[in-house]
């Protein structure tokens, strides 16, 4: 199980610009723990659809920024929340082929 190193950052999510302070920061901190190139952009891409998730789907929120450590490697935890209505039917979401929409998404 990772151990945190500790927050390096709680950052709001009520804007778009918002979207783009986390992902810099996001960026930057992958950069710091010595991510390739490939691995920055995997999770510069995820941080960065989280974050418009947040916004747009749970009313804003915020991401804490974490680094963490397993087995002598260092990582990144990134926390999203927000204060939307939540999920429903959690067991039906995670069902095989269950949509909750007509977007492009797997759910």
């Amino acid at each position: 199980m990772p151990t945190a190193a500790g927050v390096e950052a709680r950052l709001p999510i009520r804007s778009d610009m918002d979207l783009v302070w986390v992902r810099q920061h996001v960026r930057q901190a992958a950069a710091q723990l010595g991510f390739g190139l490939v691995d920055q952009t995997k999770v510069l891409t995820a941080a960065s659809e989280l974050a418009r998730n947040t916004l747009v789907h749970g009313g804003g929120g915020e991401v804490e920024v974490s680094h963490v450590t397993a087995d002598g490697v260092s990582g990144l935890r990134l926390t999203f929340s927000d204060s939307g209505p939540g999920i429903p039917d959690l067991d039906r979401a995670l069902s095989d082929g269950y949509t909750s929409g007509d977007g492009l998404g797997m759910g």
